[in-house]
């Protein structure tokens, strides 16, 4: 690498502290998690729409010990954002070809050079994807004979331009993207139009059914934490769980994972009850209501890793803006873990909470974003979109006394964290 790429690239490295991360998931079409799409957004900026500062974004994925890749991806994919600048450099060599999708941005002026250079990066092992394709041109199709995934916006796209659209494109045998699926509409439509994955928080959206029956582990799970509110003794307790052998299962699974730090091996569910304690028993059953064991043939359940991400991002985040209020922290973890159970019960909020008692202030977080813990949501929810919450985000960091820096290694922790707990609840 030159001299000048070098000093490049430890000034990105150095603008991380400038920077907090956007991390959204790309599902299949079994709606199981495959992929996140990584993308820095600048906390000083604080301007709306921004797209991305795609060589920061290089710059800092180039050091993975910085970035921590494995520990915001896990299992899945990243999906990068590069321009011509960035495809011509050496950066690129620092990604990893069998963690990432090096993601064509619209921008890019196709030329001899960058046909070139994505031809040879495409026979090293590098997986190509076209960002926010709109229609068929001959420049793409020099580009497509190196490109294994197409991706569409198709926000705004009226049905009878997509489905042209997608026929043109899956004539060159591509694997084609849905991006910006916000409902469940948008995402049957581009199922039915054999799109293969599809990016946007439709999945996290309520969608109210009623009538909707809860699943055995599910309905367990509740009995469980109503007995923990009535107090009743771990005699009882371990009973209600052996009388679920999946619920009992999972349990042990995640006692025994690295993001308990047990130490050695739980054997037991009486000794599993005992070394967790009541309010540790109660954080792991909010948790497993999102394990969906056996329901998907691939992937992890976006919801489960979206839902212990902001959980525990929220339990970090209290910790560091009101330290030793331990009680405090664990209410934010409860808040996090929560926001996400109209989607999982497609019921109402309000009508949750009447089921499921929380304290007062929990409940204005959960119902209205409002207090302390309110504001805690919005920041969380915040960073998991892509576009838009830039301004918001910035208010509140400078609100809590935050650094974007803070911010960004409490997302690394909470990253890591998630991923251990879904796994073990797979």
């Amino acid at each position: 690498m030159s001299t000048n790429a070098v000093q490049d690239n430890e000034t990105g490295v150095d603008r991380l502290k400038d920077f907090f991360l956007a991390r959204q998931p790309i599902l299949d079409r079994q709606q199981g998690l495959v992929a996140y799409e990584l993308l820095f957004r600048d906390a000083e900026r604080s301007t709306a729409g921004v797209k991305d500062d795609v060589s920061a974004t290089a710059a800092v994925i180039a050091h993975a010990s910085e970035l921590g890749l494995a520990n915001v991806i896990g299992s899945a994919r990243g999906f990068v954002n590069i321009d011509s600048t960035v495809l011509m450099s050496d950066f690129v060599n620092f990604l990893p070809p069998e963690q990432v999708v090096l993601e064509i941005l619209e921008t890019v002026k196709i030329t001899d050079a960058v046909v070139a250079r994505v031809e040879g990066l495409a026979q090293r092992g590098y997986t190509f994807a076209l960002d926010d394709v709109i229609a068929d041109s001959p420049d793409l199709r020099r580009l497509m004979p190196h490109i294994s995934i197409v991706k569409v916006d198709i926000a705004g796209m009226e049905r009878d331009v997509l489905t042209r659209l997608s026929e043109q494109l899956q004539d060159g045998h591509k694997k084609l993207l849905a991006e910006k699926v916000e409902t469940r509409e948008q995402f049957k439509l581009c199922l039915h139009l054999g799109f293969e994955y599809f990016q946007g928080y439709y999945f996290a959206k309520p969608v109210i059914m009623s009538g909707k029956k809860l699943s055995p582990s599910q309905l367990a799970i509740l009995r469980i934490m109503s007995q923990l509110a009535a107090d009743v003794d771990n005699t009882e307790i371990e009973t209600s769980v052996k009388h679920d052998a999946a619920l009992g299962l999972m349990l042990l699974r995640l006692v025994n994972s690295p993001a308990i730090g047990v130490g050695k091996r739980i054997e037991s569910l009486g000794q599993a009850l005992i070394i967790l304690g009541r309010r540790q028993l109660e954080r792991w059953l909010q948790i497993l209501l999102y394990a969906e064991p056996g329901k998907r043939d691939s992937g992890m359940s976006p919801l489960l890793l979206l839902a212990t991400t902001r959980g525990k991002l929220m339990e970090l985040l209290a910790q560091k803006i009101r330290p030793g209020k331990h009680g405090l922290a664990e209410t934010a973890f409860t808040v996090g873990i929560m926001s996400l159970m109209e989607a999982l019960f497609a019921a109402p909020m309000q009508a949750i909470l009447g089921q499921i008692a929380v304290a007062d202030d929990v409940a204005a977080a959960l119902l209205r974003h409002e207090g302390f813990l309110g504001e805690l949501l919005e920041l969380v929810e915040g960073c998991e979109r892509i576009d838009g919450a830039e301004a918001r985000v910035s208010s509140l960091l400078g609100r809590f006394g935050l650094s974007a820096d803070d911010l960004y290694r409490m997302q690394l922790e909470a990253f890591d964290w998630s991923n251990n707990v879904s796994s073990g609840a797979r």
